[in-house]
């Protein structure tokens, strides 16, 4: 090798991509000018984690590294001097180096948004990836006075959007209900036009989301099934003529995963109106470059969402490959599961609550073995009958701690005693027991927040216009009881939607306006 050529093994390496070795000259090319460590030569030209170490294992004659930065020895750049490879100049990454106020509010939003859940894939977007979004979108669209919808927000595009500009309506849904506090509290310190509401899209939408939307957009699990579930429900919320916009990363050496991700897209009739490569880049997901694609799509129909199965992530008791509890842990909970002495055992469920749960049952015995965290309290307030058992993690935010238990068990009160049982039938598992709470012991506050709690379906305004009479046992007519209610909230959206699809931190927030304003 002549001292002003290139590493023979880096030559080979390049030879061999043929017309697609210009993401791995970006990477020289990098490597040349500066220090950089791997997540940063992974991310900046969107090339996977494998390739990009393959590289530097060719390279590594000519390569110095600190920890885990690495350059080309100065002495060696010229040598890669024709390898320099530059990316063509992006309209929208330009627009977010014009506007480094507007960034610098997205940072903070992002620094303090709540930690990643790897159960939920979740893997934050860089914050100039969330403003690049918000700029594209505002640019693209016409959407002053329009209603964008959100469907999962970890990386808080929504809050980008209102920053650039607050005239749009925003709607987040997601499953993560701390992350519906955080979008909650800032929205109401700015003033935005955000609503929250929470949601796991495998068991339905709240009905107020329905064909609301103009615009969807969603950042799923990268999974087929992941994609298939979040774009048929993104196209359950559209309106007339609305186009929904997916984000998808997949690796150039996984080709086969990617196109059963568009087969799926395809099945469901979406027309790709356009493809922006590595338009997305995050802090992590090196696998795929730390980059996913915007799919642009316009519904040409409108299909039934069907889940079979509940796995649709990549790791832990919610993905593809999880085995569920064991038969010792499903036998338990039955055990446990209280009932009358002449019922029978309950047969173990599915988690859901699309609908009030056990209409008709003595008891219930609900497997929620993979609740990423809020499947324990939606499971409770769509119980029909007054007794069941849930078998949840050991580790699950609601029973790990006595913060935890106490907290849940003080929204639920009226309605159930629970019991933690802890490391039941093992260390794996905790049975939480809810026995019903007689009405009698109740005052006429408690007995408002029951008949609320257990008509978690229906409008809230009107269940708890009708709890207030119920409670007062008539000592207030529909009229007063609605006043009181006007009096307590104003004129709430939260009174057109249903108690069950309210984010944690209202509910807790609702339930002693509703007891004070029985009394």
């Amino acid at each position: 090798m002549a001292a002003d050529e290139p590493s023979d093994r880096v030559r080979d390496l390049l030879a061999s991509r043929g017309a697609h070795a210009r993401p791995l000259r970006r990477v020289l090319t990098l490597l040349c000018r500066d220090w950089h460590s791997l997540a940063e030569l992974v991310r900046l030209p969107a090339v996977p984690r494998r390739t990009v170490q393959e590289l530097l294992t060719a390279a590594q004659d000519d390569l110095e590294s600190r920890g885990d930065r690495h350059r080309i020895v100065p002495a060696r750049a010229a040598a890669y001097a024709r390898y320099a490879a530059e990316e063509l100049p992006d309209a929208a990454d330009a627009l977010v180096a014009e506007n480094p106020d507007l960034l610098a509010v997205v940072r903070a939003d992002v620094a303090s948004v709540p930690p990643p859940v790897a159960a939920l894939d979740h893997v934050q977007a860089t914050p100039e990836t969330a403003l690049k979004r918000a700029l594209w979108l505002t640019t693209t669209y016409d959407l002053s006075g329009r209603t964008l919808l959100c469907l999962g927000d970890h990386d808080l595009t929504s809050l980008a959007v209102c920053a650039v500009d607050p005239s749009v309506r925003v709607v987040v849904v997601d499953v993560d209900d701390r992350l519906l506090a955080h979008v909650d509290r800032i929205a109401a310190e700015r003033g935005w036009d955000v609503t929250t509401l929470h949601a796991d899209f495998r068991f339905g939408l709240p009905p107020s989301v329905l064909e609301s939307a103009d615009l969807v957009f969603s950042d799923p699990p990268y999974t087929p099934e992941g994609m298939g579930l979040f774009a048929a429900r993104g196209v359950e919320c559209l309106g007339r003529d609305g186009r929904l916009l997916l984000a998808h990363g997949s690796s150039d050496r996984t080709p086969a995963l990617g196109l059963k991700v568009q087969q799926e897209l395809l099945r469901l009739g979406l027309l790709f109106e356009a493809v922006l490569p590595a338009f997305h880049r995050f802090d992590g997901a090196q696998a795929i470059g730390s980059a996913a694609d915007l799919y642009v799509c316009r519904p040409t129909s409108r299909r039934s969402v069907s889940v079979t199965k509940p796995g649709i992530y990549t790791h832990g008791p919610q993905s593809l490959e999880s085995e569920g509890p064991s038969g010792k842990a499903l036998e338990a909970l039955v055990d446990l599961a209280p009932r009358p002495e002449s019922s029978p055992p309950p047969k173990p469920r599915q988690p859901g609550w699309a609908e009030p749960v056990g209409k008709g049952a003595a008891s219930l015995a609900v497997d929620l073995s993979a609740d990423p965290g809020p499947w324990l309290l939606r499971t409770l307030l769509a119980c029909s009958p007054g007794r069941m058992a849930a078998l949840v993690p050991n580790n699950h935010p609601d029973v790990a701690s006595e913060k935890g238990q106490k907290a849940l068990a003080e929204l639920v009160g009226t309605r159930f005693s629970l019991r933690y049982l802890r490391s039941t039938p093992d260390g794996k598992t905790c049975v939480v027991v809810a026995d019903q709470v007689l009405a009698g012991g109740l005052d006429e506050g408690g007995l408002a927040v029951r008949e609320v709690l257990s008509r978690a379906h229906g409008k809230l305004g009107n269940v708890w216009r009708e709890a207030l009479v119920t409670a007062t046992r008539g000592g207030l007519t529909k009229r007063a009881a609605r006043e009181r209610i006007v009096e307590a909230v104003g004129e709430s959206a939260d009174l057109e939607e249903r108690l069950i699809d309210l984010p944690r931190h209202r509910i807790a927030a609702l339930l002693p306006l509703i007891a004070a304003s029985a009394t």
